[in-house]
């Protein structure tokens, strides 16, 4: 049987695509409470704003809401081409944003888990070693996965659209 790269034979024997890439996405903490003004996700649940519970939570935060400079932005994405460099994965495009980044990067057969644990502990690290004291990331994040080039492609356009760093964009080859 001929096997591609991102292609698997799951436990009842269908075939299963394997994805080339993934974008993760996450915020700074405070900055996208349950209840917030725009939405807000819970359990890939998509719910409509809850006042009551917005200010609910913004009250028993633990830490102040996290708005990252324009230092700690560069901070940022150069402690995240280091942890790609260690895992192996190849950054496809990243934006940092105050509240937020995108980060597409090729999976390397890394768990998008596994590999947020390592993004969000490498940049937590380097920005408090430029000062920074509390709480930076919420918990959790979000994961989109390419299984091919368009979709791949697509994502790139998308993360380059939302760049705020104003540096040169991650383009894959070709």
């Amino acid at each position: 049987m001929v096997r591609t790269p991102n292609i698997k034979l799951g436990a009842y024997g269908f075939v299963m695509r394997q994805p080339i890439a993934y974008m993760l996405t996450w915020t700074t903490y405070g900055s996208w409470l349950q209840g917030d003004e725009r939405g807000y996700v819970k359990d890939g649940v998509i719910l409509p704003p809850n006042k009551g519970l917005n200010q609910a939570n913004r009250a028993a935060m633990a830490s102040p809401e996290v708005s990252l400079t324009r230092r700690q932005k560069g901070i940022t994405e150069d402690a995240l081409r280091k942890e790609a460099e260690a895992l192996g994965q190849e950054i496809c495009a990243v934006a940092v944003g105050k509240n937020h980044l995108h980060l597409v990067v090729t999976t390397n057969g890394l768990d998008p888990c596994h590999a947020v644990s390592h993004y969000k502990n490498a940049v937590r690290l380097a920005v408090q070693g430029d000062g920074f004291g509390g709480r930076l990331w919420t918990r959790g994040y979000s994961k989109r996965y390419c299984f091919d080039e368009e979709q791949l492609h697509a994502m790139i356009e998308y993360v380059n659209r939302h760049n705020t760093l104003k540096s040169p964009h991650v383009h894959r080859g070709g």
